[in-house]
């Protein structure tokens, strides 16, 4: 329940508009509630300012249908990252205004329009094609957080001429988020462009000594640009979850 939510409540009680009774029944669970196989932290939006995120790999569909079913009254937006398509289409079947992002693997139900609050932009920028759909899911959470959010795609360091032609864009932005696997060198030269935060974002994708995201990993960790933050690998959510608690108003 956010704070929205919660005012309009508290309105409709003090304006006779709705009983004590139904107002308190309301308010049972606002700091969690057990649904036996998940605890529902609906105090979330109040505490940190957006809705506990629903991870769907290792939940079943009917898990994650449930979990949904009881915040829809609470929240504005639902994210669930990393479902596949079959659990998908089962979601859709319970909640048709959800949009389900293949590349991304992830759904957004919004049940009310999320104002843009955020006071910049924020760039998300991917090494290689391959690196896209982590790119796409640090694009998706930023857009649910109220953002302006602008993209691009395919700029690694083998060609770097790529990158310079943007040059303009990176500078407008408040935030960039680099997505890169293979030797995860991009988030360093970006960093080196500007003077503002850049988050990097290791991806498992590479030959063998990538060793699944890890040597893009201490890179970057390793980088000589002092304005880099690094994240985990393929964790393109919490990249997008961080530029957008940077980019608050």
């Amino acid at each position: 329940m956010d704070k929205n939510h919660l005012l309009k409540l508290l309105e409709a009680v003090a304006g006779g508009h709705m009983s004590a009774e139904d107002g308190a029944e309301k308010l049972q669970h606002i700091a969690y509630e057990d649904i036996t196989y998940a605890h529902i932290d609906h105090h979330r939006s109040l505490r940190k300012g957006f809705p506990e995120v629903i991870f769907g790999e290792g939940k079943t569909a009917a898990q994650i249908v449930g979990i949904m079913d009881k915040m829809m009254d609470q929240e504005d937006i639902i994210l669930v990252t990393r479902t596949a398509q079959q659990k998908a289409d089962v979601v859709l079947s319970h909640f048709p205004t959800s949009v389900y992002h293949a590349d991304a693997r992830m759904i957004v139900l919004e049940l009310n329009p999320v104002p843009i609050t955020g006071r910049g932009l924020i760039l998300i920028i991917s090494a290689g094609t391959s690196d896209i759909p982590v790119a796409r899911e640090a694009y998706l959470t930023a857009i649910a957080m109220g953002n302006t959010v602008d993209t691009i795609f395919d700029v690694g360091v083998s060609g770097i001429h790529r990158l310079l032609n943007h040059t303009a864009l990176i500078s407008q932005a408040t935030v960039v988020v680099v997505v890169a696997g293979m030797e995860g060198a991009l988030p360093s030269v970006v960093a080196g462009m500007v003077d503002r935060p850049v988050i990097a974002v290791p991806t498992s994708i590479g030959y063998g000594v990538n060793l699944g995201g890890v040597t893009a990993l201490f890179a970057m960790l390793n980088s000589c640009s002092s304005n880099v933050a690094v994240v985990n690998i393929d964790n393109g959510f919490g990249a997008g979850y961080m530029a957008a608690m940077i980019n608050r108003d």
